[in-house]
């Protein structure tokens, strides 16, 4: 495989992927417009009805697309020669490198903080009640800044390559 199908497959593998990550995290803001705090007897009955809803909504795909946007990101500006310039904000490749930080942030966000506490909410991983119940707030929390994160991410990614001049 030359390397021209391969920037192809990485275009696509990072836009589809960005798509299902930060589709995730507005679908859940649209779904759940207003957090409401799971209650103790939600997570003492793995039946109850909002217990269920969380553990439905909980597949994972969202995680790993955060993976795959990231990769396929990382390896197309390295593919380009443009990593370095990216990473350290120089010329026109500041805001696509602005980008690049706060998805490298948000990525971050889901797998050390998001995903440990998710983990304990479902039952994974060993927990009070009283420790899900704060974790649950903390998922929360942290899937509310990747939404709000994404806002400037995708303001970053157009501008590096259309008005990447202004910050030249």
């Amino acid at each position: 495989m030359d390397l021209s199908a391969l920037d192809v497959l990485a275009r696509w593998a990072h836009f589809i992927a960005g798509i299902i990550w930060v589709g995730h995290n507005y679908s859940s803001v649209v779904q759940r417009p207003s957090w409401q705090p799971l209650s103790a007897a939600d997570l003492n009955d793995d039946t109850s009805p909002r217990f269920q809803a969380l553990l439905n909504r909980e597949h994972g795909f969202f995680r790993w697309a955060s993976v795959v946007t990231w990769c396929a990101g990382m390896w197309m500006l390295w593919q380009r020669g443009w990593l370095p310039g990216a990473l350290t904000l120089q010329g026109s490749l500041a805001p696509l490198g602005l980008g690049v930080w706060i998805g490298t942030l948000m990525m971050a966000n889901v797998w050390l903080v998001l995903w440990p506490n998710q983990q304990k909410v479902l039952g994974l991983k060993p927990a009070s009640v009283e420790e899900r119940l704060r974790c649950s707030r903390r998922s929360h929390l942290s899937s509310r800044t990747n939404t709000m994160l994404s806002i400037p991410l995708l303001f970053f990614m157009a501008a590096g390559a259309h008005g990447g001049f202004l910050f030249g």
